[in-house]
């Protein structure tokens, strides 16, 4: 957000439904992708600022923005989607197993204590090496402080394959080529479906590449922004 108000842009961020300072609903029934979706959608309707909006989002946040350009593509500028999840196919195996038994996890992140969770981040091969101490207990203490219920939420995402054609918002795609949340062979294919994509793999970055490595993520933000868009300056 910094380096996006240091190149003149209003950035705002949102924790969704479930998350971060959002509501946290004791009710599992709530969290589904709909739900969320239709938080984040009023929450839009309410900014003072008129679209269209420059919308970045990764993971779970990636569906919301795909979602919101399907209904609304006159509100939407451009998108720059990171490890963004559009359909069931994405999980690995692991998940794919979780996925089918949500209250499991749920009971796991009641009950696991937070210095816990730092220490499991920790034995990530692939992001641990990227991420300080205090970037890794940051992500620990987010994990801890959304309802556990979001976990309830992969098993509602609807596969969006089928739709990604109708897409026309000029998209940035980055992934990290070593994601184990979200096959990585998935990304080239989303950025195929859609027609004004472009896509760029992040070399040794897992699924928050733009925590592991800020600096270059960001660059590709704003260069995309800055050469494949046109020469204005709408809300972000």
């Amino acid at each position: 957000m910094p380096d996006l108000a240091e190149a003149g842009y209003r950035a705002l961020a949102v924790d969704l439904l479930g998350h971060g300072e959002s509501a946290k609903p004791d009710a599992p029934h709530v969290y589904t992708s709909r739900h969320i979706y239709a938080a984040l959608e009023e929450w839009l309707e309410d900014l003072k600022d008129s679209p269209p909006f420059i919308l970045i989002g990764h993971s779970l946040g990636g569906f919301m923005c795909l979602n919101y350009a399907l209904r609304y593509p006159q509100n939407v500028h451009a998108m720059a989607l990171i490890d963004p999840f559009y359909s069931p196919n994405q999980l690995s195996p692991l998940l794919r197993w979780i996925n089918r038994r949500p209250s499991l996890g749920v009971k796991a992140l009641q009950v696991v204590p937070l210095k816990i969770i730092d220490t499991l981040l920790g034995w990530d091969p692939i992001s641990a090496p990227h991420f300080s101490p205090d970037v890794r207990w940051q992500i620990a203490v987010d994990y801890k402080r959304a309802s556990p219920h979001i976990l309830y939420v992969p098993r509602t995402i609807p596969d969006l394959t089928p739709d990604l054609e109708r897409v026309k918002t000029q998209t940035l795609v980055i992934w990290g080529e070593k994601d184990l949340t979200l096959d990585p062979g998935t990304f080239p294919q989303l950025v195929a479906g859609m027609p004004n994509a472009c896509g760029r793999p992040i070399p040794g970055s897992g699924h928050q590449p733009h925590i592991g490595n800020p600096a270059l993520v960001n660059r590709l933000i704003l260069d995309f922004l800055n050469h494949r868009l046109e020469k204005s300056n709408p809300t972000g």
